[in-house]
């Protein structure tokens, strides 16, 4: 007998290092050690991502005392020439956090709205 499969895991919709650049988009000012337990990977992993993301020309810091200050690259275009066109600030639009009380206010709107009503 065959075992059953369980659900699949292993597989996320983004990478790391998107994860990354959108919680340094956030805060630019955000420790190393914090964005790795945001992200949930280890402090090493995340310096590495931040050095790629600056060799990519994705990200530019600055010391700030004993802090670095980051600073996204908005305008540059993605990466992978399968995702040609939109740009680094399209993507973190796209992937913008919005609180539960605008979401619930936004389905609120939509479902009362125009349903049923022609414009005129």
């Amino acid at each position: 007998m065959e075992p059953t499969a369980g659900p699949r895991t292993g597989w996320t919709f983004l990478t790391n290092h998107a994860r990354v650049l959108v919680q340094i988009s956030r805060d630019p000012s955000a420790r190393v050690r914090d964005l790795a337990a945001t992200c949930l990977l280890t402090e090493r992993a995340v310096s590495r991502i931040i050095a790629d993301l600056e060799e990519g020309g994705y990200l530019t810091h600055t010391r700030v005392g004993r802090t670095n200050h980051y600073q996204v690259t908005a305008a540059i275009p993605l990466r992978h020439p399968a995702d040609a066109g939109p740009t680094v600030a399209d993507l973190l639009a796209l992937l913008a956090v919005r609180g539960p009380l605008a979401d619930a206010e936004e389905a609120a709107v939509a479902a009362s709205g125009t349903a049923g009503t022609s414009a005129a």
